[in-house]
């Protein structure tokens, strides 16, 4: 995937033209959980100035009440517009750093350590680091009269079955169509191992957008399924 190059007037220009309303704003806890604020677009000047703030007191693994005010700065080159909208309209997403009130780089947001890690590594003398993601998932059967998900697994294929063992090329075909409008560059997918087990295969990326493919990965393949009545998947492992 190349990485985008936006400037804070594209930005601009690309929200008003694409009438984008709400901005989710998206942050990575000393877990590895995916968090977001969402601001109205009245907000953009403020996030492109890095002049938002955010309570980071209840987030486990962050900060004090005394210490909560937290910054935002985003990463321009993370600009999405999701493909999905609303009765309230567009919604962009921005991936962000997350900084002190001092407005030092926080050390519990594992983005603000990665960038730190690559930046030792180039005065190393490595000039390179690229990571080619390989996310895998579950899927499992929609519960007919509820629909909620429930604990049976979708088929019974193994490594790279097809049709009519592997039940889930269909889904899977959507969702490479979805992430590929969303600007992932996606190399394959295929039936893994496991009964019910799937994988979808990126291009390789430097490490930073790398990972940060994996967070959005989580996240949009989530949302995909969800939108497109699909069974439901596990929570993905890598």
């Amino acid at each position: 995937m190349v990485k985008p190059s936006y400037t804070k007037d594209d930005i601009r220009k690309i929200a008003k033209d694409e009438n984008v309303k709400f901005l989710r704003l998206m942050f990575t806890d000393l877990y590895g959980v995916i968090k977001n604020v969402e601001v109205p677009i009245s907000q953009l000047d403020k996030l492109l100035d890095n002049k938002l703030m955010f309570d980071g007191s209840s987030i486990d693994g962050f900060v004090r009440i005394e210490e909560s005010d937290m910054w935002l700065y985003p990463d321009l080159s993370t600009w999405m517009i999701f493909p999905w909208g609303n009765e309230h309209g567009k919604v962009a997403r921005v991936i962000c750093e997350v900084y002190n009130a001092d407005r030092t780089p926080f050390i519990g947001d594992p983005r603000n350590n990665l960038i730190r890690v690559l930046s030792e590594m180039k005065k190393l003398g490595f000039t390179e680091f690229n990571i080619g993601p390989e996310p895998e998932f579950f899927l499992f059967k929609l519960d007919p009269q509820t629909g909620k998900p429930t604990t049976d697994l979708n088929d019974k294929g193994s490594y790279f079955d097809l049709a009519p063992i592997d039940l889930g090329e269909n889904c899977r075909r959507d969702i490479v169509l979805e992430l590929e409008s969303m600007g992932f560059d996606v190399e394959a997918s295929h039936h893994e191992v496991a009964p019910g087990q799937h994988e979808i295969d990126f291009k390789y990326a430097d490490a930073l957008h790398a990972c940060d493919n994996i967070q959005r990965s989580n996240l949009l393949l989530k949302l995909l399924l969800e939108n497109m009545g699909c069974m439901q998947p596990s929570c993905l492992n890598h």
